[in-house]
């Protein structure tokens, strides 16, 4: 019979492993026209068996799954700390944008997914998942997008919802050009210019 102290370490070695397939799974999404995602490629970077591979995870499907959770997890909780803790919708939206872009900045295999272009041979659902956290994003731009209307820093004539899709197709540029440059050019180039002419109101 398995005691409970074996069964604690069975379930922490298990997820230690879930975890370490994760990130080698990431780190491998870096080299986008260098290397081919399978779950033998994964395995063999791992060095452990597909079969191993396969206990954590049934499927690759559900490997991209939880990396899509771990970005929603990660974007939401800052997202609900700008929300919290700035009290100007315009300096809302700047630091909304900054993370948007940072994020991807500094997890440039998430980006891929971010894009879709590695979901295009998985299920369909994981892409689904995809388009709904991009309205989820952009959702919260238009909320501060009203938020500064109210505060009468941006015009009540301005469509939020027309704004923050403006400004949601301008970061999913920014990520798409990222990965296409192979990671050479960064979302964040040229925002002290660009910021200018997304953000019209003044930012003290």
């Amino acid at each position: 019979m398995v005691n409970k102290s074996q069964r604690s370490n069975h379930l922490q070695k298990s997820s230690d492993r879930k975890d370490q397939i994760l990130q080698t799974l990431a780190e491998m999404l870096e080299y986008p026209h260098r290397m081919k995602i399978t779950v033998a490629a994964l395995a063999e970077r791992l060095e452990i068996s597909e079969s191993s591979v396969y206990r954590c995870f049934p499927s690759k499907s559900e490997m991209f799954g939880a990396l899509i959770e771990f970005i929603e997890k990660t974007l939401f909780v800052l997202v609900n700390k700008i929300q919290q803790e700035e009290s100007s919708g315009v300096k809302q939206i700047e630091n909304l944008l900054l993370l948007f872009m940072g994020f991807s900045q500094k997890n440039p295999g998430m980006t891929r997914i971010l894009i879709g272009d590695v979901l295009v041979n998985e299920n369909e659902h994981l892409q689904i998942r995809i388009n709904q956290l991009h309205d989820r994003l952009e959702a919260t731009l238009k909320q501060a997008l009203r938020f500064a209307i109210s505060e009468g820093k941006i015009s009540e004539r301005i469509d939020a919802a027309a704004y923050a899709n403006l400004l949601m197709c301008f970061v999913v540029g920014c990520w798409h050009q990222f990965v296409k440059s192979e990671f050479n050019r960064s979302p964040l180039a040229g925002w002290e210019i660009q910021r200018l002419v997304l953000l019209p109101a003044s930012i003290e």
